[in-house]
């Protein structure tokens, strides 16, 4: 495994820690801020080596059609896991999960179908704005659950509807980078 799949495959690792750690954190067993802190350090962790794989790839020109391929698979996974946790908490509307559900799927699926000819699509500008609107989703619901945690601290009020804003927005795009993927299937699939 090159360096930059290492990183990748980190995340599909710490994704189910992530989980464990919100789980812990809503049982009440134990104090609520190393829980926060864990799952602080590792959202941060997962979103910045998301970053950085890539660039490792690139810098070290080891880019490959697995790592196309296994990047967003390790990024769907990670996302999905605190989307999951956000809308468990309430944070996040269930139906919009169901839709990012719906989306992050199907572009499995057309990805599949193009390896299968051997041809592998990379992420699209669309797909890119959208990972940084699910990791601004993220991020702010993150800070919500911290907020409702330490009710002294101001901005719960502006935090959620932050929240709600980013997400309509990450559904919307959703859409929209999902529409460009299908264009671009049936452009390659056209060939």
């Amino acid at each position: 495994m090159t360096t930059a799949d290492k990183l990748t495959a980190s995340r599909i690792i710490l994704a189910p820690v992530f989980f464990a750690a919100f789980l812990l954190y809503r049982s009440g067993l134990v104090p609520p801020l190393p829980v926060l802190v864990a799952m602080w350090l590792l959202f941060i962790y997962m979103e910045v080596s998301d970053l950085l794989d890539g660039m490792a790839a690139r810098a070290s020109s080891t880019v490959s059609d697995f790592g196309k391929l296994f990047d967003p698979f390790a990024d769907v996974l990670a996302r999905l896991t605190y989307f999951l946790c956000f809308a468990i908490d309430g944070i996040m509307p269930l139906w919009i999960l169901l839709l990012v559900l719906y989306r992050e799927y199907s572009i499995m699926f057309l990805r599949m179908l193009l390896t299968r000819r051997g041809i592998s699509m990379g992420a699209r500008s669309g797909g890119k704005a959208k990972a940084v609107l699910y990791m601004s989703a993220g991020l702010l619901s993150l800070a919500v659950v911290t907020l409702r945690e330490y009710t002294a601290l101001p901005g719960l009020a502006a935090a959620e509807t932050l929240t709600m804003v980013a997400y309509a927005l990450a559904a919307i795009l959703s859409v929209v980078s999902f529409i460009d993927y299908v264009a671009q299937f049936r452009k390659l699939t056209a060939a």
